[in-house]
């Protein structure tokens, strides 16, 4: 009986069925496939040897991992930094859009998201190089500072400095285009809530207290949980781009730990252990996440 629903179900969707095909296959090859690749963590790989000829190691890269110096420092400095993304970050793009659909001129509101979403579109690289152009000692920063009264400083050679920059730079970079998901949940606010407020007398902040927020409050906490997924992954390109030896004791974070030792030291099976503890660490963040959340409002991904 199951088997003859399961048949006309594929019969009558065969069509659906045939679109998903290509991204079951791109997300097997690409993603599922490469876990095979996690082997090397309990192993002392050894290229010429390959994977399964390498010899087995348990869990001795990860004992190195928690007891060496930098453990302390890396996992510290990538909670800290996601955690003032998530603070500061987070709100950017739904500030932004609250903000934007206040805007009654539809002209000026069409530049605004253009400027917002430029940023996104910018090559990292050249991200880097304009925070570098900016904070250096000849940069428009230091020069604003002087004129200020105050003397020049090397931004980004100082590690107070470090993470302050990295949270700012991303919110100006993303937050524009964060923000697009927001705007598209406002649209499905009924605007007849609105009209039924203006004649209660409700203005314009306990409209957006009252009506707009909790209107797109499921969204909110979808993209909550789905950042929580990814709490300690700080992208290394960043990073790397931008840090040195000098900050180090606040920009390293595991994503460049892991950069450094497996393609500079050819460390592989260490990197890869600590690799691997890091998505452990994401996949429970989400799964505490999703559950807290459909305990508090009933509103999870599962």
């Amino acid at each position: 009986m199951r088997r003859g629903i399961i048949y006309r179900d594929l019969k009558k969707n065969r069509s659906l069925y045939l679109m998903i095909i290509p991204v079951l296959v791109f997300y097997i090859y690409f993603h599922y496939q490469p876990m095979y690749g996690t082997l090397i963590a309990f192993k002392d790989y050894i290229p010429m040897k390959g994977i399964m000829g390498s010899p087995w190691a348990g869990f001795k890269h990860f004992e190195n991992f928690f007891g060496s110096h930098y453990f302390q420092r890396v996992v510290k400095n990538t909670f800290l930094i996601s955690l003032y993304n998530l603070i500061f970050g987070f709100p950017a793009p739904i500030l932004l859009a609250l903000l934007l659909n206040e805007v009654r001129k539809s002209w000026f509101k069409r530049m605004v998201q253009t400027a917002s979403y430029l940023p996104h579109f910018v090559s990292m690289v050249v991200i880097c190089g304009i925070i570098k152009n900016f904070f250096s000692t000849d940069g428009i920063i230091n020069d604003l500072a002087v004129l200020l009264g105050r003397e020049k400083v090397s931004y980004l050679l100082l590690p107070e400095y470090f993470r302050t920059i990295y949270i700012a730079s991303g919110i100006w970079q993303e937050a524009g285009w964060g923000s697009i998901i927001y705007l598209a949940a406002l649209t499905a606010i009924d605007p007849q809530l609105y009209e039924a407020s203006m004649m209660d007398g409700a203005g314009r902040f306990r409209q957006v207290w009252y009506i707009t927020l909790p209107g797109i409050m499921p969204t909110i906490i979808i993209m909550l949980i789905l950042r929580m997924g990814q709490m300690m992954n700080v992208g290394f390109e960043k990073i790397i781009l931008l840090y040195s030896p000098t900050t180090y004791v606040t920009a390293d974070v595991i994503s460049s730990f892991v950069y450094r030792k497996g393609l500079q030291e050819f460390n592989y099976s260490y990197s890869a252990a600590v690799g691997l503890f890091n998505s452990f660490i994401n996949c429970t963040l989400l799964v505490l996440a999703n559950w807290f959340s459909k305990k508090l409002n009933e509103t999870s991904l599962w």
